[in-house]
């Protein structure tokens, strides 16, 4: 090939497996070439990496990108921009869009709408339900990049899968795919939902929240739904955790490649607490809820300690109108997909965690686990999803610089430290200090179900 379509980025700061180097970095046919001392040939467009840091592109395992059916809220395009404007190359998305993802058809008629409009690499979940459960187990699952329960709650109640042990014993049984649940008990948050309405009717505060969506509803599900796991020697995965008491369910004696029951905490748990409802109210609503201050702490030290393998966003925009309502009309959820990795990095700043570790849960864990080909690692071969980032860079979130469809943000008035320059998917320069090139959309995601 000629070699105007070689990019090289010279002398960045490598962070790869626990390691940061100095290097070069030749990209070509939308794969890493060369690592190493590059000679510049005249032909290369020569990107100048000197102080800043090359990550490999952020992996989020779990996004709510709203395509199809709810796209006033957001859809594959702009959430997958916004997503690369915040370095994230590659995404997982949930299945309670419209119609929601229980079969085999709507799962490739998802898959062709994210072909025509997505900018980053992408895979989805198969949603499972009591209502599709015996289709699912009659499949061969090792197809899907995992199977999951999350958000078809929306849909109507009944459809936690820790709700139900009897569906879960059928499930884990059966699935040879990752199975990924969002892990509630509907009995206790019912209860607590009618203690609230009494006292204060429909007009319940937001910092009550994660009273009514409580520690030991999140606890009690998780702790039965790992239970059956291990009985059936399943591949498990609990999402978005967010009590310390959980944390306590994992191990970390072993390598994620060993591991049957792993978990993710998402940047919102890690970043919010309880205190900041007085102020943010509903627009930080997320279920499960952000608890404690304890509880923040608490997720932080196992994620440190790799009792949690993950990070994720659980990125699910709704409009300022279906938040700013009354506590039971109040969507939860909201858009965090732009600023994860910014998050992170301001922990570090805070020397709370190192770029190593965020590298190892944002990138290569999320690709370990989902078995991804060549994803979430800078090395020769893989594919060149790359993020290049300036860490003494400052700027603030504002209304202006957010790329949601749906226009706002919980973190809008919060100064970062450090600013995402470049994003490179599959090789091609995608984001440019804020220019976009929109010529070449993402892949779908490769992988295997051993």
């Amino acid at each position: 090939m000629n070699n105007e379509n070689k990019i090289l980025i010279k002398n960045t700061t490598i962070i790869n497996e626990g390691k940061l180097v100095v290097a070069d970095v030749l990209i070509a046919n939308e794969i890493i070439l060369q690592i190493g001392n590059i000679d510049n040939e005249s032909n290369y467009k020569l990107i100048d990496g000197t102080g800043k840091h090359l990550f490999p592109g952020i992996i989020d395992g779990q996004v709510h990108f709203r395509d199809p059916g709810l796209t006033h809220k957001g859809d594959l395009y702009t959430e997958s921009k916004a997503a690369i404007a915040g370095g994230v190359t590659s995404f997982i998305d949930m299945p309670n869009t419209i119609p929601t993802i229980l079969n085999v058809e709507s799962l490739n008629q998802k898959y062709k709408i994210a072909s025509q409009k997505s900018l980053a690499n992408y895979s989805f979940f198969l949603g499972v339900n009591g209502e599709n459960i015996d289709d699912v187990i009659k499949m061969d699952t090792r197809q899907f990049i995992g199977v999951s329960d999350d958000g078809l709650y929306f849909s109507k109640k009944g459809n936690l899968l820790a709700d139900s042990p009897e569906k879960m014993e059928k499930l884990f049984a059966n699935c040879q795919s990752i199975i990924a649940i969002h892990s509630e008990k509907e009995e206790v948050i019912e209860a607590n939902e009618k203690a609230y309405k009494k006292k204060y009717g429909e007009a319940i505060p937001a910092k009550f929240h994660p009273l009514i969506r409580s520690a030991e509803g999140c606890y009690e599900a998780s702790k039965r739904a790992i239970e059956i796991a291990k009985k059936h020697k399943a591949r498990f995965h609990v999402l978005h955790l967010t009590t310390e008491a959980e944390t306590h369910l994992f191990q970390n004696d072993i390598p994620l490649q060993e591991k049957k029951i792993t978990t993710e905490v998402s940047v919102h748990h890690l970043w919010f607490s309880d205190k900041d409802y007085d102020q943010l109210g509903m627009l930080i609503k997320w279920n499960p809820a952000i608890k404690t201050e304890k509880d923040r702490k608490g997720l932080f030290k196992a994620l440190l300690d790799d009792r949690i393998d993950l990070i994720t966003t659980d990125h699910a925009p709704h409009t300022l109108e279906e938040k700013q309502q009354t506590y039971f009309k109040s969507m939860s959820g909201a858009p965090m997909v732009q600023h994860s990795l910014n998050c992170m990095l301001e922990f570090y700043k805070q020397g709370l965690i190192s770029l190593e570790k965020i590298v190892e849960k944002m990138c290569h864990n999320p690709a370990i686990l989902y078995n991804m080909t060549k994803r979430g690692f800078i090395k020769e071969g893989y594919y060149a999803d790359l993020t290049l980032v300036d860490l003494h860079s400052p700027w603030t979130v504002n209304k202006e610089n957010l790329l949601y469809k749906c226009g706002w943000s919980p973190l809008e008035g919060t100064s970062f430290q450090t600013e995402v320059k470049q994003t490179f998917v599959n090789g091609n320069l995608v984001y440019d200090n804020g220019k976009f090139n929109e010529n070449k959309l993402g892949k779908p995601i490769e992988f295997t179900n051993n």
